[in-house]
C-alpha cells in the first residue's frame, strides 16, 4: 500500500493558469493542426527571444535533444566525452549510443556541479566533448569551463534541463555552449503538459539539419515544381562531416506548444518565488549545522531542487522520521550513473568520484514545487527543525 503523504514530493512543479488552460482547450477544439503548426513556430520565436539566441528547437523532450546533440558531436572511434557522474542518466546514455567512451568527472562538493578543474583532470588526447549539468538549477562556472573548451577545441554542452532562467551577469544559462539542451517534464519550474525540450545551436549548419533530424527526415525535393510532385515531401539522411545522421520523429505537439509560448513569460517569477522560499527556509535553519544547504540568493540558482548534505550519517534516519512521524516525503535524487548496471554492461563501471560518492549517499531532497503554500512551507520548517532534535 502506497503511504499517504501530508506533503508528497510530487511529480508535478507548478500549475496553469485559466488562459493556458483556455488556450489548449481551443487547440484541442479549432486547430487545423496538432503538431508542426503557428504554436511551433510562437513557442521557438520565444525561447530565442527569452535566451537571446539565434537557433532553438523545439523537441518531445530534452531527451530527444540530448540524442539530437550527441549525433551532431560526430564521434569517431575511441572520441571521449567528459560528464559527471552526478546527474540524470538521459545526461550520458545519448552519447555511449552514438559510439563515445564517457569519461566520467566529479562534481565540485560544495556547487553539487562539475567546474574547469574537474573537467581538466579528465582530459586527454582523445577527447572531443564536454557535458556540463546545471544540477538543481545552479549554473556552473561556464566562464572559466568556455575558456577551457576553447582552448582544447572542444565541443561544449550545456544540460540546462533544471536551469532555465538562471543567469551569471546577465549571460542566461543555454547561451556558454555550442549546444544547449532544456527540459520542460512534469517536474520542471515550467513544464509543458508533462513532457518536452528545446535544443539550442550556435553552428548554422547544425541549423540547417535539426529540423529533418527532428520530423523523420523530411524536406522538399529540389525539383518540386508541383507540391504533389514526385511526393509531397523528400525524406533523406542529412549529412555533417561526411557522416550520415540519422533523423527521427522528436517534435512537440501545437498544444504544448502553445502552453510553452505562453508559461515562458512567467518563469522569471516563477524562480523567483522558488529561490525567495528556498533562503527563508535555509536561513531558518541556521544552527542546525547537521543539514549543509548550497545558498545562493540571486539569479545564478534557481531551486528546481532543494537539497541539502546531512552529516554524522544520519541522512537514512532524517528521511524515516521525516515520513513516519511528520508526512513529508523526501527523497534521494541522481544514483551515481557508474553505479547503474547500464553503464557497467558497457565497461563505464569505474570512477574516481569520491565527492559524488559521499553526497549521494547523504543528500536529501526536500519535497518543494510552486504550488505549495505558505502553511506547507511552515509545517515543512516545523517539521525539519524537530526531527533534527530527534536524531
Amino acid at each position: 500500500m502506497t503511504p499517504s503523504y501530508k506533503i508528497p514530493f510530487k511529480g508535478r512543479g507548478h500549475s496553469y493558469t485559466k488562459g493556458e488552460i483556455d488556450l489548449v482547450s481551443s487547440i484541442m477544439q479549432d486547430s487545423a493542426t496538432l503538431t508542426q503548426g503557428k504554436y511551433l513556430n510562437l513557442f521557438e520565436q520565444k525561447y530565442k527571444e527569452y535566451l537571446d539566441v539565434r537557433y532553438a528547437y523545439a523537441m518531445s523532450s530534452a531527451t530527444s535533444a540530448l540524442e539530437i546533440a550527441a549525433q551532431l558531436c560526430c564521434f569517431d572511434n575511441g572520441d571521449e566525452v567528459i560528464i559527471p557522474s552526478h546527474t540524470y542518466t538521459s545526461s550520458a546514455y545519448p552519447f555511449v549510443k552514438k559510439g563515445a567512451q564517457v569519461v566520467w568527472a566529479d562534481i565540485d562538493f560544495e556547487t553539487r556541479v562539475i567546474n574547469a578543474q574537474m573537467i581538466e583532470e579528465r582530459l586527454s588526447s582523445k577527447t572531443k566533448a564536454v557535458v556540463v549539468v546545471h544540477l538543481y538549477g545552479y549554473l556552473a562556472d561556464m566562464g572559466e569551463i568556455k575558456k577551457l573548451c576553447e582552448e582544447r577545441n572542444l565541443v561544449l554542452i550545456e544540460d540546462c534541463a533544471q536551469a532555465l532562467g538562471t543567469s551569471i551577469n546577465g549571460k542566461r544559462a543555454g547561451t556558454f555552449g555550442d549546444m544547449s539542451i532544456f527540459s520542460h517534464h512534469s517536474q520542471k519550474n515550467i513544464s509543458t503538459l508533462g513532457e518536452g525540450g528545446v535544443l539550442v545551436v550556435k553552428d548554422p549548419e547544425h541549423a540547417k539539419i535539426v529540423p529533418l533530424l527532428r520530423h523523420n527526415g523530411h524536406s522538399s525535393f529540389e525539383d518540386q515544381s508541383d507540391y504533389w510532385k514526385p511526393a509531397m515531401s523528400n525524406v533523406d539522411f542529412p549529412e555533417l562531416n561526411g557522416l550520415q545522421i540519422e533523423p527521427s520523429n522528436y517534435c512537440l505537439g501545437e498544444a504544448q506548444c502553445a502552453v510553452g509560448s505562453m508559461i515562458i513569460d512567467r518563469v522569471d517569477s516563477v524562480n523567483a518565488l522558488k529561490r525567495n522560499r528556498a533562503i527563508k527556509f535555509i536561513d531558518a535553519l541556521t544552527g542546525y549545522d547537521l543539514l549543509q544547504f548550497h545558498r545562493v540568493d540571486d539569479t545564478r540558482h534557481n531551486y528546481q531542487h532543494l537539497v541539502a548534505f546531512v552529516k554524522h550519517g544520519k541522512r537514512d534516519d532524517f528521511i524515516q522520521k521525516m515520513s513516519s512521524k511528520r508526512g513529508i516525503q523526501c527523497v534521494v535524487q541522481y544514483y551515481p550513473l557508474h553505479r547503474y548496471p547500464y553503464y557497467i554492461k558497457h565497461g563505464l563501471g569505474h570512477a574516481s568520484c569520491p565527492n559524488t560518492e559521499i553526497f549521494f549517499d547523504n543528500m536529501v531532497s526536500f519535497p518543494f514545487f510552486e504550488t505549495m503554500t505558505n502553511d506547507d512551507l511552515e509545517y515543512m520548517l516545523e517539521s525539519t527543525i524537530i526531527t533534527l532534535k530527534a536524531i
